[in-house]
């Protein structure tokens, strides 16, 4: 099969090769390549070297090796490379969002908003990176003085997902390298054309050899070598809490600093005193961006009974007139989901839902032509009850379940009720019920009268299952650092 990649202005940002070392590698130690797919029609785009542990160890020797003279740099010099970055970024958005629209499927205008959104924190963080500092502390006795320093923690593993794969890249890499930090990213092999496009514009920014290096292609021996190598100081993993766990497990041996972004099962709360169309626009946006492929999409929708069937009505005629369609067709609000399995869970919790008594209440029609193994209608479902599998498993799709609760304790308990803690929303004009539920809820992040909580001066991250660590904010950038206290002792007065 050709492949038919996609129409760029600058197709030299099309790359079929992995990155190691400041070089484009077109061949790995495997002698085998993969081919990337487009999710909306299977069409083959291109094809990687299958990289596996021995390239691993090249990239990470070469992180390892960049390392040593990156670290020196000003905070001023790294902060004008993420700047150029950046600006390259935005001056390259239309041919990111092609790239990026093209293997992961989302339609181009949502695919240049991530690409805006992505380029939001490499500004922050070439900005915070000369916010670094470190400090003294008052000593036990006057002939001593105690300071402590700020240093990069080396080289980094990032291992980034497919649903966003600009924004998980720069989201870790961009306050790495502000830090004094080299990468070794494994973007996922459903998307790994934005990875390299993104590589190349930082090279061209000015970001020295080795300082980021992409392998993609045999996972298992990608992570295992990220994991056991010593040279590697620091893991950052978005993606699910199963592979999470194991690759925490993985690095253990070693003690390295890990930082863990993972599932959830967002409850989206909506109480009899909120303003409804704020809360359905906040639904939209939440639970159906991505084709509903997102980690803090509202996973369970609870309505209290006074507004449950104006709620669902508004709800419905929103869900009715969703455009579905291929990514890079005009007007499509709705794109593929990344695979057939992916669709097939879709259809699992809908048909489960509906088998113990949830009713359909709305849902958005398949176009014809499209493929239902790539496609999955919007769906809305009333009388979802804890039972059902969409309850306690995250969809990952447009499904959006309606649960029904009476007052705000239920809400609470119900909300509660996961070992998840990632994300929670929550609707209401009471400010003294805002504040107590934001304070109830078990979450890492609660967004109130807001479907959004992403946003790249902020802390994202959960707790429970959901992770441990953040990204973005002031917090962003010490998951890449290591404190040093400095003790100066024997000082004559």
């Amino acid at each position: 099969m050709a492949a038919s990649p996609p129409v760029l202005n600058d197709p030299s940002l099309w790359i079929n090769a992995v990155r190691i070392g400041g070089h484009w590698r077109d061949s790995a130690a495997s002698g085998e390549r993969f081919g990337v797919h487009d999710p909306g029609n299977g069409q083959l785009l291109g094809t990687l070297p299958t990289c596996g542990a021995a390239d691993t160890r090249d990239a990470i020797d070469a992180a390892q090796l960049a390392f040593k003279a990156w670290r020196k740099t000003t905070a001023e010099h790294r902060a004008q490379v993420l700047e150029r970055w950046y600006d390259l970024m935005l001056e390259h958005v239309d041919d990111l969002a092609r790239i990026l629209s093209a293997e992961q499927g989302k339609p181009l205008p949502e695919a240049a908003g991530e690409i805006r959104y992505a380029a939001s924190f490499v500004k922050w963080f070439a900005e915070q990176g000369k916010r670094v500092g470190g400090y003294s502390i008052p000593a036990p006795t006057a002939d001593r003085r105690i300071f402590v320093a700020k240093e990069p923690v080396g080289v980094c593993a990032l291992i980034t997902p497919w649903n966003f794969p600009a924004a998980m890249i720069t989201r870790k890499a961009a306050p790495a390298f502000a830090a004094g930090c080299t990468v070794v990213i494994k973007p996922s092999e459903f998307t790994p054309y934005t990875a390299l496009a993104l590589a190349e514009l930082a090279t061209r920014a000015g970001l020295p050899d080795g300082c980021m290096n992409i392998v993609a292609g045999d996972a298992p021996a990608i992570g295992g070598e990220l994991t056991a190598h010593a040279d590697v100081r620091k893991l950052s993993f978005t993606g699910s809490t199963r592979v999470g766990a194991l690759l925490m497990r993985q690095c253990a041996d070693t003690i390295k600093k890990v930082s863990l972004e993972l599932g959830g099962n967002a409850p989206f709360i909506v109480f009899d005193d909120a303003d409804l169309d704020l809360a359905v626009a906040g639904v939209i946006a939440s639970k159906y961006r991505n084709a509903g492929q997102t980690c803090v999409c509202a996973n369970r929708i609870l309505v209290q009974d006074g507004i449950h069937d104006a709620f669902v009505a508004r709800l419905a005629e929103a869900v009715n007139v969703f455009i579905i369609g291929h990514g890079a067709q005009d007007g499509v609000g709705i794109g593929p989901l990344i695979n057939a399995d992916a669709c097939a869970k879709v259809e699992r919790h809908l048909q489960d839902a509906l088998d113990k008594g949830a009713t359909l209440v709305a849902r958005t029609p398949l176009p014809d032509g499209l493929d239902p193994q790539r496609y999955s209608a919007p769906v809305l479902l009333t009388g979802v009850t804890a039972d059902m599998q969409v309850a306690s498993e995250e969809t990952f799709g447009p499904l959006a379940p309606i649960f029904r609760f009476t007052d705000e304790a239920e809400a609470i308990a119900l909300a509660n009720d996961t070992p998840f803690g990632l994300a929670s929303y929550f609707y209401s004009d009471n400010l003294h019920r805002a504040w107590r539920v934001a304070e109830a809820l078990e979450s890492g992040m609660v967004g109130v009268n807001t479907g959004s909580v992403a946003v790249e001066m902020a802390p994202f991250g959960g707790i429970k299952l959901s992770g441990l660590g953040r990204e973005g904010g002031e917090a962003g950038i010490e998951e890449y650092l290591e404190p040093k206290a400095i003790h100066f002792a024997g000082l004559k007065s």
